[in-house]
């Protein structure tokens, strides 16, 4: 295999087939050794989040490849801790979508003037830069096309999974009581075909989720949506 990526919480390969394949860490974001989805540092590593994060993103890419949502996911094998995928390039150097329910995180630091904390927004989708040294900006979707980033209907594409697929993470948590405060994503293009199609991972790791007002960790969340299945 070729290894064409190391990143904060997984690398990637290239299969001799032409696929890729994910190996998932037990590195988490966060800092000084504290949890945060939003942040640009691996913060700390729990054991097992390797695993538990891929096995909550199986489960979730199962769901949305059911539902005809277009993804990479093609398989994954949780003792290896590794996902296979179809191959897909990123916008520009890479983007993140939030899709935000509360007002919580960056949000909150940014627009605290006018936010309360924790109150409820209707499915609020931005889009950050992947750019550590200038602490992952927002941007907007004129500067995106402007910038030669994504074309606007690339845009209007990545704005309307990034709701559905929202909306199918949400509805899964609020089956155990749990409610999805705000999740980032991934998106990318098929190499095939250009299709923009969901990329990366979806688990604890990349969301903010709480059960009767208390935050749920990623290895908890695993535990919890995956129980009897």
């Amino acid at each position: 295999m070729n290894r064409l990526y190391t990143g904060k919480t997984k690398d990637v390969y290239e299969l001799e087939n032409g696929d890729y394949l994910l190996k998932f860490k037990d590195d988490v974001t966060g800092e000084n050794g504290v949890f945060d989805p939003g942040a640009n540092t691996v913060g700390l590593v729990m054991e097992g989040a390797g695993r538990a994060g891929l096995r909550l993103t199986k489960f979730f890419f199962e769901k949305l490849n059911a539902a005809n949502i277009p993804t990479h996911f093609i398989d994954a094998d949780i003792e290896r801790a590794t996902m296979t995928v179809a191959p897909a390039s990123v916008f520009g150097q890479g983007l993140e979508v939030i899709c935000r329910y509360r007002a919580v995180g960056s949000f909150l630091r940014r627009y605290g003037l006018y936010a309360q904390e924790g109150q409820t927004l209707d499915a609020f989708v931005e889009v950050t830069l992947k750019d550590d040294a200038r602490q992952d900006p927002p941007i907007s979707k004129s500067a995106l096309e402007m910038l030669r980033i994504l074309s606007a209907e690339e845009y209007e594409a990545l704005e309307k999974l990034t709701k559905q697929i929202s909306q199918v993470v949400k509805d899964e948590l609020s089956l155990k009581g749990i409610e999805l405060y705000d999740i980032k994503l991934e998106f990318g293009r098929l190499k095939k075909d250009g299709q923009v199609v969901l990329i990366d991972e979806i688990s604890g790791g990349n969301m903010r989720a709480f059960k009767d007002g208390v935050y749920v960790e990623p290895l908890e969340l695993e535990k919890l949506m995956l129980a009897g299945e």
